[in-house]
């Protein structure tokens, strides 16, 4: 086994970071490009796959961003005072919250899917996954712009 020094797994959990959150912006869009009014087959089991890998990605994400505030970088106590943080952190739930739906959705195709039909999606239905997507995508634009003035440190408040 390597060990690795603290700088190293600093480094190491801040790739993995970045690599998580890219995963979950990239399936976001995938998610948004593939879904259509009337899905074919191929295209629900698609939505279905990109929504499994956007929850592990966003569990990973988490995961590993909560190890970094813990142990790798500033800590706890500095984070809960940086109103940014806490934005950020809010607007992650949101997005969280926000996919509920889209998941509620494409877990009710399995039935359709398993009988190798088509599943049917209303309008209404499409129009209000679609929305939860593009909220998702604003709460992700509201993360970056977060974490670009935490780096810069505007909003920490001692």
């Amino acid at each position: 086994m390597i060990a690795l020094s603290h700088p190293q797994a600093a480094g190491l959990f801040a790739a993995l970071h970045h690599v998580a959150a890219f995963t979950v912006a990239g399936t976001i869009a995938a998610e948004l490009a593939v879904l259509q009014p009337a899905p074919s087959l191929v295209q629900a089991r698609r939505l279905q796959r990109i929504d499994l890998l956007y929850g592990v990605a966003a569990g990973a994400l988490l995961a590993i961003g909560l190890l970094r505030v813990a142990y790798f970088e500033k800590g706890w106590s500095y984070y809960w005072h940086d109103v940014f943080f806490v934005l950020k952190l809010l607007s992650f739930l949101a997005a969280g919250l926000l996919s509920i739906y889209p998941t509620r959705v494409y877990l009710s195709w399995n039935a359709a899917l398993r009988g190798g039909v088509a599943p049917p999606l209303s309008p209404l239905t499409h129009r209000r996954v679609r929305l939860c997507l593009r909220l998702e995508v604003l709460a992700l634009l509201l993360i970056v712009v977060c974490a670009a003035l935490m780096a810069r440190g505007f909003g920490y408040r001692p």
